[in-house]
């Protein structure tokens, strides 16, 4: 971070900023990028698979893709995400990706400075965000190419670190490097601000003077305190015509609501098992550690534990033959080391003992309670009672975002306001064309908030947005 951002965060400045993005993940970064003066055109040369996205990127070649209506552009585009942005951003990025192919992307990029919108972003951690916190060796769950930022292949990123991509796919500690280094090799460095954690977003509808160029919307004041390299802190508040949320889902793990939950052998991180073996709390000859969850996070501590040959218990509510599964959404040849925990799940569930040495499997098992001296009791599927002592419990079964900073914990920007905030069920509502949210102008939501949870598509949002603000700037119609 620079001096004067250090400045302009350590006084309580009344002069507004056109954008605060809270959250320096993928998706923060990614805006970061598009509002820093670069800008996507199609390449003059380059001929899109899609014949209707060619025809209608032709329309206007010399037209920014950002100044161009996205609305019509991914009309009739059809993918993986719900999001048409979404889909469009990758189309144009990765155009045949899905068919397996690794043709280039039809955009080429251009820094044009009179373009840049001022802007903060801020962040708990390093520019990468959450990607900072999870164990570095661990492998990505998209491929290393769907995990790149504009004009920087992650391929390419590695080669120059003198490294391959394992099975296509890179580790977590590569791509929170890749995130660090992108925003120090676009020039995006003094924009950002780490150790930044925002305690309240408020917002109000002043009176403008009619030369505003932001008339008549709302100011945003986003307030919270700046945690040094030595911890100690120092508040900040700041005023700003639009605020982005891009702070992903990691913040709040989910709970089971259940008696002991709170006990100091139970934990809702895999960093707690990764400290535990690191110390030697936990050991080859240690009673089992038990892990509650049927999702990749519960699948990753399964393969950790066993990795440092931890003995393992494995609870989920589910039959393992559930569809719903999210294994049985993958790919195997992708993912060989997921469909081995589901295997291991399968086989132990019909085989007694288990044919896997230090593994033993519980499908449609309920956590009841925790006790005392690591005891935790389950309902089995015949309704009956069961006890386990453990030497450490994970609960790993999703997790919510954190939005307490705003008022009501944001639950009126729900789609559903009545229901808990949910990535993947109930994520905050928002225009798919702009990603501002439906109940308040001036803010936006990108990522997993916005309902895109793979960094591949969070970019859409990102573009949408940024073609959104900048309209705003120069009040162009879509």
């Amino acid at each position: 971070m620079s001096s004067p951002r250090k400045g302009h965060l350590g006084t309580s400045s009344s002069e507004p900023l056109p954008v605060i993005i809270i959250g320096n993940g993928p998706s923060g970064i990614c805006l970061s990028y598009l509002l820093s003066g670069y800008t996507p055109y199609v390449r003059p040369d380059s001929i899109h698979p899609h014949p209707l996205l060619q025809r209608k990127l032709m329309e206007a070649p010399g037209v920014s893709i950002l100044d161009k209506d996205l609305d019509y552009l991914s009309e009739g585009l059809e993918g993986r995400s719900e999001s048409p942005v979404a889909l469009l951003f990758d189309a144009l990025l990765r155009p045949d990706t899905d068919f397996g192919g690794n043709m280039d992307s039809v955009l080429t990029w251009r820094l044009q400075k009179e373009r840049a919108v001022p802007h903060l972003v801020l962040g708990r951690n390093l520019p990468g965000g959450a990607w900072h916190s999870i164990e570095g060796s661990m492998v990505t769950l998209s491929q290393g190419q769907w995990m790149g930022l504009p004009d920087l292949e992650v391929k390419d990123w590695i080669l120059k670190k003198r490294r391959g991509l394992r099975n296509s796919r890179a580790t977590a500690g590569d791509i929170a490097h890749y995130y660090q280094d992108y925003v120090t090799r676009k020039g995006l460095g003094h924009h950002f601000v780490s150790g930044a954690e925002v305690t309240a977003v408020e917002w109000e509808t002043p009176e403008h003077s009619s030369s505003d160029p932001w008339a008549p919307g709302p100011l945003f004041r986003v307030s919270g305190f700046l945690t040094a390299k030595d911890q100690s802190q120092q508040p900040f508040s700041l005023w700003a015509h639009n605020v982005v949320l891009a702070t992903g889902t990691f913040d709040s793990p989910a709970r089971l609501d259940i008696p002991g939950e709170a006990l100091p052998f139970v934990h809702h991180e895999l960093s707690a098992l990764e400290a535990a073996v690191r110390v030697g709390a936990v050991t080859p000859t240690s009673d089992p550690i038990l892990i509650v969850g049927a999702g990749l996070s519960a699948a990753d501590a399964v393969l950790y534990a066993r990795h440092y040959n931890i003995p393992v218990i494995h609870a989920f509510r589910r039959p393992v033959d559930d569809p719903g599964l999210v294994f049985n959404q993958l790919p195997r040849m992708l993912y060989p080391e997921y469909h081995k925990v589901h295997q291991m799940m399968r086989e132990q569930s019909i085989l007694s003992p288990s044919p896997y040495e230090g593994y033993r499997s519980l499908p449609e098992h309920r956590p009841l309670l925790f006790k005392e001296h690591g005891q935790a009791v389950f309902r089995d599927p015949r309704g009956g009672q069961q006890v386990f002592s453990t030497s450490l419990a994970l609960v790993l079964i999703g997790s919510h975002p954190d939005l307490s900073f705003l008022p009501g914990a944001g639950a009126e920007l729900a789609v559903d306001p009545t229901q808990p905030l949910s990535a993947k069920r109930n994520p905050v509502d928002v225009d798919p064309f702009t990603y501002q949210t439906v109940q308040q102008e001036g803010l936006y939501a990108l990522g997993p908030l916005a309902g895109d949870n793979f960094v591949r598509f969070v970019q859409g949002g990102a573009l949408a947005a940024a073609s959104s603000l900048l309209r705003k700037v120069t009040r162009k119609p879509p």
